[in-house]
């Protein structure tokens, strides 16, 4: 295991953190985008210098925030000189129609918001609930999808039926199904749990939900830019994802996919200027005529013309290197961390499950001679941004690395764990 590690020393990082620089404008000596013939490996670290991240520490907190790009950043900051120099804020409108094709569903199925929590909140409060009714989730959700639906519950006296993920797939699956009866109407699971990185078999729940007469409202905060993600065929109804983890978009983009036959099982709780086909105060009484035939509904009001652009730089980057290499390249750096943690296994738990098919990008651990707080403190004094997880009494610590890590970075950090657990 040794020769796999390398120190800190030895890494060539990339960019220095620019700073106020980073709001100067667009610098034009940008390093060029990488060759897509480049040697595997040559070419991450190429993908890395298009970062402004920090040469001094190593990022694996991707699942909790993701660094943007210097394209996207530049996008971002361009369009916001323009809106601020003409006065011209405009709309969204564009934006919307290329953030749809990204994931490969009618623009009148996405409406923009801003954090997935926003998305949940939209799916908790509109489908169509009476108390006693019972709705699915697992006993590992973060606050952004247990809290909406507590709030429902504590409100309309919804019952939440909750269950412990497991190891396999087909076990998840199974346990979902025990959980089924006349009373279920919604299944409201993430795609993969933010405690373990655990990725359940989306379409198949679906599948089964669908045969019951049962709504699927997916928590996608780490579905979008780790999978090359077909929300048409995952057959989900509702999927709320955000763009500021793995998209590696701007902070305060979100996006909820409404599929166009679930559109009007989902009530408009909140609505506003776009959401509407009409309305008049000068009538006796007062008027509404109808909402929109579309997600639009959902999303309404001023929104930044310059944060959308910034999603669309987002999918752009994305595209630039393939969202099939994306997904693969995920799937390669996770494989690579397991097989150095398996080494350690002696020392640690892997909470993670070790089925391929049920994980992507993050990895979760626990010392077992320590506390999983202690040893993440020593990670982070040793260089190394990881997540401490205390989400459903987990207590472990998560890695999720993206594009921009290398095997050497993922090196450094086995190293460094195995001093601290000796």
């Amino acid at each position: 295991m040794a020769s796999r590690r390398t120190f800190l020393h030895h890494l060539g990082l990339g960019l220095s953190l620019p700073g106020l620089a980073a709001f100067a404008l667009p610098d034009t000596n940008r390093t060029p985008f990488p060759s897509p013939n480049l040697e595997e490996e040559a070419y991450w670290k190429a993908i890395r210098q298009q970062f402004p991240l920090q040469n001094n520490r190593i990022y694996l907190n991707n699942g909790t925030f993701g660094p943007a790009p210097h394209s996207v950043l530049d996008a971002l900051q361009k369009s916001s000189l323009d809106i601020n120099t003409s006065g011209e804020y405009g709309n969204s409108d564009a934006e919307r129609v290329q953030l749809a094709q990204f994931f490969g569903i009618k623009t009148t199925e996405f409406s923009i918001t801003h954090n997935t929590t926003e998305g949940i909140n939209i799916m908790a409060w509109g489908v169509p609930l009476q108390a006693g009714d019972e709705v699915i989730l697992t006993t590992h959700e973060h606050a952004g999808n247990a809290l909406p639906w507590l709030n429902r519950a504590k409100y309309d006296g919804i019952v939440l039926r909750t269950f412990e993920p497991k190891a396999t797939q087909a076990e998840n699956l199974n346990e979902i199904q025990k959980l089924i009866n006349s009373k279920t109407k919604v299944i409201a699971i993430p795609h993969v749990t933010c405690t373990t990185g655990l990725v359940f078999p989306i379409q198949e729940i679906c599948s089964l939900a669908k045969s019951r007469g049962i709504l699927t409202a997916i928590d996608g905060a780490h579905g979008a830019g780790t999978f090359n993600l077909d929300l048409t065929a995952m057959g989900c109804d509702f999927y709320a994802g955000c763009f500021h983890k793995w998209m590696l978009g701007p902070s305060g983009t979100a996006f909820l996919y409404v599929r166009e036959e679930s559109l009007e099982k989902l009530r408009p709780v909140m609505i506003g200027g776009h959401s509407d086909t009409g309305w008049d105060m000068t009538s006796t009484p007062p008027t509404l005529a109808g909402y929109v035939p579309a997600a639009r509904r959902f999303d309404y009001g001023t929104q930044s013309k310059a944060l959308a652009v910034g999603m669309v730089a987002a999918t752009e980057f994305h595209d630039q290197i393939g969202k099939d290499r994306v997904e693969t390249r995920l799937q390669t750096l996770n494989q690579y961390l397991m097989d150095g943690l398996l080494e350690l296994n002696t020392k640690l738990d892997i909470l993670t499950p070790l089925e391929k098919e049920s994980r992507i990008a993050l990895l979760t651990f626990r010392p077992k001679n320590m506390s999983y707080q202690v040893c993440g403190n020593e990670l982070g004094k040793a260089g190394f941004r990881i997540r401490q997880v205390p989400e459903g009494k987990v207590n472990a610590i998560r890695v999720s690395t993206h594009v921009y890590n290398t095997k050497e970075e993922v090196d450094a950090f086995l190293a460094a764990l195995t001093r601290i657990l000796t």
